[in-house]
């Protein structure tokens, strides 16, 4: 198996350029099946997720051109796309749930395998079933496939979700934008990402009123058209690179992803004692302008209190990095999780490195010490694995991450960004002992 090998401790400076969203690219590709013909999107990473969705979509029918060095995917959707997704892709990647809403609202049915993807917690389909029901659609649970029909189309309601959950908040705005009347969602999500998908929608035809905000309306229409896009970019990405320069004592300049993006991660980085300066529209590799923020960290951070909260506040995604950076700091911080309770593994694999974290209910009080001690510890999911390897600049002598497929799913050129950045750290091939062949 492939395993991080990072020698520490050591410091990020430089620069790095983030790409688009993760999290909005999956779904802007699943957005595109709500339109005959061909949508194009760029500013894409090269990450799995975005492969294996290219994969998902080629079994739906479609035809799509990936090129993951210029960051774009053509996605020429026909007339009569297929309606079931398989598991075998979908465990793969939760974001596959996102194609839901659009085969339901366009061809009327989907049969969508039960999604996998990280270890996080329990992440229920309540909210789109009942989303989807009310939009008219019958739904049922059948050998694994969550499955959806809508014979007579879908028609406009008003639905108000329990919590503002991004997925069900992207696949009922898909799915309404094809229903018959108005559509109403309460408590709607407000990311960024949201954002991005509404704005692409519009752009191709839907009609969708209070965007970025926790009450939405969709006006349905009879179709919608392809279109060209650029993917908003990735806070929680930035957030990653911003978190390593202040807990490694760092300065780094991270382009393509403005402070606007992410209040609440610049304020906490301040209050770690570390220095965070808008740079404004700067100018980003592939010819085009875009945000950009530089962190300086402190010698050593102070300890710092977060909660996790839906955005504006600040992302559970980043979690990982607060306990990181809590754990070499001056005094002892404070980490409530309250929205994925299963988070708490990466604390087992970072208390490998010697990190002091205590659990209680959903709280983490961490006790910052001067260094931490390089160790073999395992990535649960994408952030946790991140958050390992941020961890590790802070670690003397050697730390191997493994499960770095985790990694890979998230973050695109990691080790050489990472490489670039000062941090002394390989992808190596280590023998799987618990290999008999």
């Amino acid at each position: 198996m492939d395993v991080f090998r990072l020698t520490g401790p050591s410091r990020l400076f430089g620069e790095v350029d983030i790409r688009g969203a993760k999290n909005s690219v999956l779904k802007l590709m699943a957005a595109s099946l709500l339109a005959v013909g061909r949508t194009t999107i760029s500013n894409v990473p090269a990450i799995l997720d975005v492969r294996i969705m290219v994969q998902l979509l080629i079994r739906l029918g479609c035809t799509v051109d990936y090129d993951a060095d210029r960051g774009v995917v053509s996605i020429d959707v026909p007339a009569e796309v297929g309606i079931q997704a398989d598991y075998e892709l979908v465990r793969a990647m939760r974001a596959s749930i996102s194609v839901l809403g659009p085969l339901t609202a366009r061809m009327r049915s989907a049969h969508v395998a039960l999604p996998g993807g990280d270890a996080i917690g329990s992440r229920g389909l309540d909210m789109h079933q009942a989303g989807l029901e009310a939009l008219g659609a019958t739904v049922h649970l059948d050998h694994g496939y969550f499955v959806a029909e809508a014979p007579e189309g879908l028609r406009g309601t008003d639905i108000v979700l329990e919590f503002p959950s991004v997925g069900a908040t992207e696949n009922l705005v898909m799915a309404a934008t094809l229903a018959h009347g108005v559509t109403t969602i309460s408590n709607a999500a407000k990311e960024p990402e949201i954002v991005d998908i509404c704005t692409m929608l519009v752009d191709m035809g839907a009609q969708i009123k209070g965007i970025g905000t926790a009450d939405i309306t969709i006006t349905g229409v009879d179709e919608l058209r392809p279109v060209d896009h650029r993917t908003v970019g990735d806070r929680i990405v930035a957030g990653t690179y911003a978190f390593g320069a202040a807990l490694s004592g760092g300065d780094v300049t991270i382009k393509g992803v403005g402070l606007e993006l992410m209040p609440n991660i610049a304020i906490k980085l301040r209050d770690s004692g570390a220095t965070v300066d808008d740079l404004g529209e700067i100018d980003l590799r592939d010819g085009t302008r875009g945000g950009g923020f530089r962190v300086r960290g402190a010698e050593r951070p102070h300890a710092i209190r977060v909660a996790t909260m839906p955005f504006p506040g600040f992302p559970t995604d980043l979690q990982p990095f607060v306990i990181a950076l809590n754990s070499v700091s001056d005094g002892v911080g404070l980490l409530s999780e309250n929205l994925f309770e299963a988070r708490w593994r990466f604390v087992q694999e970072i208390a490998r490195l010697g990190a002091k974290v205590r659990i209680d209910g959903n709280h983490a009080l961490i006790s910052g010490i001067e260094s931490l001690s390089g160790a073999e510890v395992e990535a649960s999911d994408i952030r946790a694995g991140a958050g390992l390897v941020m961890a590790g600049l802070r670690a003397a002598g050697i730390t191997e991450v493994s499960g770095i497929d985790h990694i890979e799913r998230g973050y695109e050129n990691f080790v050489s960004n990472l490489r670039s950045l000062g941090a002394n750290i390989e992808r190596v091939e280590k023998a799987d002992i618990l290999s008999f062949e």
